[in-house]
């Protein structure tokens, strides 16, 4: 059996032999439910700022058509609710910002507060996130990498579901132009230390831990982590020139 091209449903990967493997992915799906300001905010925005899960699929999926434009492209992993999202993409409208998100209420949110900002620099994707950072962006597209509070996955045993590993920073590297920054943040020790050893260990990346980002709100994950008492950790790495 001949092995499928590389399908944009993330979860589908195959043996050589063709046969289906399941894939350990970086987040679990959350509930679907909308309250009723997301709902309104998803019929009236979501045809225009809202990327089907099936556009990918065509061959001829093109950010510049997406966006109507080209400009330079800024990829936010794990938009959550939208609160970083409107206020970096307002700040830049000469970026085009793609925030991936799979929560979808999350998107819902993101798009009332988008409105609300005047930024229609957003185009929001709920497809997985490794496979779109590999399939949807050629080498050194990406100006800047965006990972604010990535699921910590806190059990030893779920450690392997992080995101940010060896082979994500490889291709995380791969698709910053160089000089392009990953700008990462997250309220958990043990994961600030896998960060900055996975990103130290990688010859393409120079960085370390920063002061926190002034551009970058107070969201609710980050109020959520100071109320813990967990320390805020901000990282930044500059992908180096080849």
């Amino acid at each position: 059996m001949n092995h499928p091209l590389p399908p944009a449903r993330p979860h589908q990967r195959f043996t050589d032999d063709g046969r289906r493997i399941r894939e350990v992915l970086t987040y679990s799906r959350r509930g679907s439910r909308f309250t009723p300001s997301q709902q309104e905010s998803w019929d009236a925005h979501h045809r225009d700022w809202v990327i089907p899960d099936e556009a990918v699929d065509d061959p001829s999926f093109s950010w510049a058509e997406e966006f109507g434009r080209t400009a330079p492209i800024v990829v936010e992993i794990g938009s959550g609710i939208g609160e970083a999202t409107a206020a970096l993409a307002a700040g830049r409208p000469s970026y085009d910002i793609v925030a991936l998100e799979v929560w979808r209420p999350g998107v819902a949110h993101t798009l009332g507060l988008l409105a609300e900002a005047g930024a229609d620099n957003v185009r929001l994707l709920s497809v997985d996130a490794v496979w779109c950072v590999e399939h949807l962006f050629g080498e050194g597209e990406v100006t800047e990498l965006w990972t604010f509070f990535p699921d910590p996955w806190p059990k030893t045993r779920h450690h392997k579901r992080r995101l940010v590993n060896a082979e994500f920073a490889r291709l995380a590297a791969s698709r910053l132009r160089p000089g392009g920054m990953w700008r990462l943040a997250t309220d958990w020790a043990d994961y600030a230390a896998q960060m900055c050893a996975v990103l130290d260990a990688d010859p393409a990346f120079e960085g370390g831990p920063v002061p926190r980002w002034e551009d970058r709100p107070v969201t609710k994950f980050e109020r959520k982590g100071r109320a813990a008492d967990r320390q805020i950790v901000d990282l930044a790495y500059r992908r180096l020139v080849d």
